[in-house]
């Protein structure tokens, strides 16, 4: 991905250094959308589409803190990378940011140039990563911009359906059983009994005349494939 193609999120409630980073960013090609305010950004981050290919994000916001944003949007979004911007020096801090999903982390403060090398880095790591594109047969899915299109026609989905259909795009081939879906997919989240049923029976319905089958495979769970 080249600068001048990557969509920036920079969440910083700092003004001064906001617009610092934004102006050096900008110049370097990228183009760049910030927030200074946890709650817009979990909003902006908490469901699927936000449409940016990086996400900087600092851990002390006024509203919902970093964490919180971070831990909501990987819900959905495995795969945006986010670079954690923040003056705590504490190592819990980094441990736990990195275990609830960020790819890399920078203290304050920083040397711009670092900045923009880690920037730079976790886009190339992107770029060759083969899940930016999901394709299963004619089903494709931009993790992007968080939009299915089957048989070239865009495919619209609730946000629990979109989430299950996406794992099970990754996972195309293979059983995936309920456990690992409650775990992956609907995680923190109260599903009734038949839940994860009453899902893969919509889906089912959306893939009706198409290449693509979802099969319960007795035992081990569920299984996408394409017959093309």
């Amino acid at each position: 991905m080249t600068p001048d193609t990557a969509s920036l999120l920079l969440v910083e409630d700092d003004a001064l250094l906001a617009d610092t980073l934004r102006d050096a960013l900008s110049l370097a090609g990228y183009r760049v959308d910030a927030l200074e305010d946890g709650d817009a950004a979990f909003t902006r981050l908490a469901t699927p589409g936000h449409g940016h290919a990086l996400v900087l994000l600092d851990l002390n916001l006024p509203g919902r803190g970093g964490l919180e944003i971070l831990d909501a949007m990987r819900h959905h979004d495995h795969d945006t990378p986010v670079l954690i911007l923040t003056a705590r020096g504490a190592i819990e801090d980094r441990v736990k940011g990195l275990d609830l999903g960020a790819d890399d982390y920078l203290a304050k403060p920083f040397a711009l140039d670092e900045l923009e090398a880690r920037v730079r880095a976790l886009l190339r790591r992107r770029q060759h990563d083969d899940g930016t594109q999901l394709h299963v047969g004619t089903l494709h899915f931009d993790t992007l911009t968080q939009r299915f299109t089957l048989d070239d026609a865009s495919l619209e989905l609730p946000p629990r359906e979109q989430r299950l259909l996406a794992y099970l795009m990754r996972h195309a081939g293979e059983p995936v059983d309920k456990a690992r879906l409650l775990e992956h997919v609907f995680a923190d989240e109260t599903l009734g009994d038949n839940a994860i049923e009453v899902y893969i029976h919509r889906l089912r319905r959306r893939l009706a005349g198409s290449s693509l089958t979802l099969r319960t495979v007795r035992g081990l769970g569920y299984l996408l494939e394409s017959e093309a």
